[in-house]
């Protein structure tokens, strides 16, 4: 059975989410399905999409997976978007959390690097 999923976080000021989200995410294909939502493609099947909704905004925890943790935080960095904190876990995974301008967070994770 194969899933897509669409991922979906409420916005304020849709203005201001498109291009903080586009400097998160970096050049991946994105398409627009109203005047209310803009929709990334993330990897293959998987979407994240930011709404206009403001009685609803601030309150998202979305995590994406990446295979390689460092690369992304950089180039994000390199783009004006920085982590708020970062965490270890025993397992040797790190969560590394951004906030966007209403206060949503979007952790970014990755496995340990290989020995």
């Amino acid at each position: 059975m194969e899933i897509d999923l669409f991922a979906g976080v409420a916005v304020t000021d849709l203005s201001r989410a498109i291009p903080w989200y586009d400097a998160l995410l970096g050049p991946v294909e994105t398409f627009e399905p109203n005047d209310t939502e803009r929709v990334w493609n993330v990897s293959e099947h998987r979407h994240l999409y930011v709404v206009l909704e403001p009685d609803h905004a601030g309150h998202a925890l979305v995590t994406l997976f990446v295979d390689d943790l460092d690369g992304f935080v950089g180039a994000a960095a390199d783009r004006g978007i920085h982590e708020e904190s970062r965490e270890t876990y025993g397992n040797g995974v790190t969560k590394v959390i951004f906030r966007d301008p209403d206060g949503n967070e979007v952790g970014v994770g990755g496995g340990p690097a290989a020995a």
